[in-house]
């Protein structure tokens, strides 16, 4: 079996020698019994959880980096995020603590599976109708997210995870919210979380928005534009852009035109509906993408193929009838925010027609004189 957690890195069972396999963990709640994977910050390993009768994964940061306030910051803030993320295309965390030598740990969902990454790597470009459905379900994932005032902000093929759930293939879990911003809305007024800098410039350069490669502020349209990269990579195998370097791909992100989906894998053609999709949500300037991972959702559910109907819709996130006629139903004027109709009081408009009479008056009797 190979399972793949943080950042698409991978361990074989019994790849190498770990002093916390063997580990109990928590009085015996949970004992560590493989190393899943590794990143720069720590490890996933795979524990056994008796009381439950189930198998789960713990994730650990490494005690070397306990003494940096950026790193646990970013640990915790990752395993609040989740904690309160209850969809069922959400990884789940079940609890936090810390080991005997003082590394930080939390305890979430063991998953069986493969990253869309490796999927792609492997078996190539997905066929449309299995693309949209996965991302479908991602953009449920997200709307539930992004309602909970949580912005992923490193939206990428490694943290989509591909998993069998009640019997139902190609099942997304969204992993890694080791980056979120935890808004206003998610923390309260009076306990904002200022994790980043303006002006600070954090994610995968690949699936960066324009607005975060230039470090401005960011709000849920990025994770949009992260999301239609991804999608259009699964398509095609590449990005949208011909150019390699980190710093060349953020100028791109930035200035560049992305190539148009049909053109972009010879001798495959896609319907014109998705192409105008993904050109939406990749769109440079976030009020012409999709304002809602829902929005993206109803339009993606729109491009499936007459009579692909898998199962698993169900979590899907779905935009309201009355929501849509009430801005009409294309996409570009119901993702368009409203602004209120402000009446003018009639005696300030008496006032104003008042003032003009005596200003031509006056005008008119200065060039008399």
């Amino acid at each position: 079996m190979l399972s793949s957690y943080e950042g698409d890195q991978t361990c074989y069972d019994g790849d190498m020698e770990d002093p916390l396999i063997g580990k109990v963990v928590d009085n015996g709640e949970f004992q560590i019994v493989e190393k899943l994977g590794a990143g720069g910050m720590g490890a996933v390993y795979k524990a056994r959880q008796p009381s439950m009768n189930r198998l789960v994964a713990i994730k650990v940061l490494h005690a070397k980096y306990l003494s940096r306030d950026d790193l646990v910051s970013r640990f915790r803030r990752e395993a609040r995020s989740m904690s309160q993320l209850t969809h069922p295309n959400t990884a789940h965390v079940y609890k936090y603590g810390q080991l005997d030598d003082g590394s930080c740990y939390f305890v979430m969902d063991y998953l069986d599976g493969h990253t869309i990454a490796q999927e792609v790597r492997r078996n190539g470009p997905l066929d449309p109708d299995r693309a949209i459905y996965i991302m479908a379900q991602v953009c449920g994932a997200l709307q539930e997210a992004h309602q909970a005032g949580i912005i992923h902000r490193d939206m990428k093929p490694e943290n989509i995870f591909l998993t069998k759930q009640a019997g139902t293939a190609d099942f997304p879990k969204v992993l890694d919210f080791g980056l979120a911003k935890v808004t206003e809305k998610q923390m309260g007024t009076r306990s904002i979380m200022h994790l980043t800098q303006h002006g600070t410039i954090f994610g995968t350069p690949e699936f960066m928005s324009p607005e975060q490669a230039l470090g401005a502020p960011l709000d849920q349209r990025s994770d949009i534009y992260a999301l239609g990269l991804i999608l259009y990579e699964m398509l095609t195998g590449k990005l949208p852009f011909d150019v390699t370097g980190k710093r060349e791909i953020m100028t791109a992100q930035v200035k560049t035109p992305p190539i148009p989906l049909s053109k972009r894998r010879p001798g495959k053609s896609f319907s014109p509906d998705l192409d105008a999709v993904i050109a939406k949500a990749i769109a440079k300037n976030p009020a012409d993408r999709f304002q809602s991972a829902a929005h993206f959702c109803e339009a993606l559910l729109g491009c499936l193929s007459e009579g692909y109907l898998p199962s698993g819709l169900h979590s899907l996130p779905r935009v309201s009838s009355e929501s849509i006629s009430a801005r009409g139903t294309d996409s570009d004027e119901y993702d368009r925010p409203q602004l209120p109709v402000t009446k003018t009081p009639i005696y300030m408009l008496i006032g104003g027609i008042a003032l003009a009479i005596f200003g031509i008056v006056a005008l008119v009797v200065s060039i008399l004189r």
